[in-house]
């Protein structure tokens, strides 16, 4: 007999008019089941699998950044492992074009008329590998889909599939050869999560794996279990999105991000892209842990993933030293949260 857990059904809670306290638990369930699939491919790096699940859940972008070989690409990897729906990866160079993103029209000789051939960006799951190794015009390609979930070819708008999410990595733009992201990108992207060196103990485990497979220096992914089709991703980003959520939670998470815009040393603040990146989050990590409402805490939680990269320091800070995320923590941690 297996020892896998079953994995629960919610795919019936996209036609409920409202989601139940079952419903929810079932959901919660799935997202766990889930949780520990990615675990049997990224050791440790539990708060990065976490913060990549709030955005699954919650219908949002994520950029993930880290130095070569951390981990960034496996991780996306392992979620399309997961997932049943149609994956697509676009490896991010110099010399790619716009067109390669999203396609373009092509003329056929035996009809004498242009057909349109859609480019990998039609699909559910798109890892957009090193996006900062292109110019500025082909990361601008995303803009539209990130945003609308749709495409414009030769004038005509043509839908992506849903649920529509692209997973980004990033090297750290000191590295050679890397273009910065623009910010009307960046501000699409509902959370940037940074992937750090491993703990002695989760390193040692990761060199025992990988040595013991056939595949060289890689992870093997095959073995993950497939948990998630479309529909149950649609489902869950529902069932999240109607998880209750008290006012003072609710303007915690507005205080939070504009508190920003007039804190001592950022230059830049986070827009009201924030304030609704906040909120929804706060719903996904609470349905993660499997809870009824949003706690404080649950904002909180995703807060730093949230602001880092819609903020900029102010040049005497970046002298001194300090970085984007030294400056946040103490800014969320003197934001008084509401107690319930």
């Amino acid at each position: 007999m297996s020892d896998e857990p079953v994995v629960p059904d919610v795919s019936s809670a996209t036609a409920a008019p409202g989601t139940s306290s079952s419903q929810r638990q079932r959901a919660s369930q799935l997202a766990q089941a889930l949780r520990a699939e990615l675990q049997k491919a990224l050791i440790g790096q539990t708060a990065v699998i976490d913060d990549l699940l709030t955005a699954l859940l919650a219908g949002g972008h994520v950029l993930v950044e880290g130095i070569p070989g951390l981990g960034k690409t496996l991780l996306v990897r392992a979620l399309a492992r997961c997932f049943g729906g149609e994956f697509a990866r676009i490896q991010f160079t110099p010399d790619l074009m716009p067109s390669d993103v999203t396609g373009h029209a092509v003329y056929d000789l035996q009809s004498e008329q242009f057909k349109l051939r859609k480019g990998p960006v039609f699909c559910n799951l798109l890892l957009a590998d090193e996006i900062n190794r292109a110019p500025a015009k082909t990361q601008a390609a995303l803009l539209e889909v990130m945003q609308e979930r749709q495409v414009t070819l030769e004038g005509r708008p043509l839908p992506v599939p849903l649920p529509f999410l692209v997973m980004a990595t990033q090297n750290p733009i000191e590295q050679e050869g890397t273009y910065p992201l623009p910010e009307a990108e960046l501000d699409r992207f509902m959370l940037k999560l940074r992937i750090d060196y491993p703990q002695h103990a989760e390193e040692l485990e990761m060199v025992r794996q990988v040595t013991r497979s056939v595949r060289g220096e890689i992870l093997d992914v095959a073995a993950l279990r497939t948990l998630l089709q479309p529909r149950d991703v649609l489902a869950l980003q529902k069932i999240a999105s109607d998880l209750p959520i008290d006012a003072q939670v609710l303007d915690y998470a507005v205080r939070l991000a504009r508190t920003t815009r007039s804190w001592p040393g950022l230059m830049l603040g986070a827009g009201p892209r924030a304030s609704i990146a906040l909120v929804r989050g706060g719903r996904a990590r609470a349905l993660l842990r499997g809870g009824e409402f949003v706690l404080p805490d649950d904002v909180k939680g995703c807060a730093l993933a949230v602001l880092r990269h819609r903020v900029r320091l102010s040049p005497e800070l970046d002298i001194e030293g300090l970085s984007v995320d030294q400056v946040l923590r103490q800014l969320i941690d003197q934001v008084p949260a509401p107690r319930l």
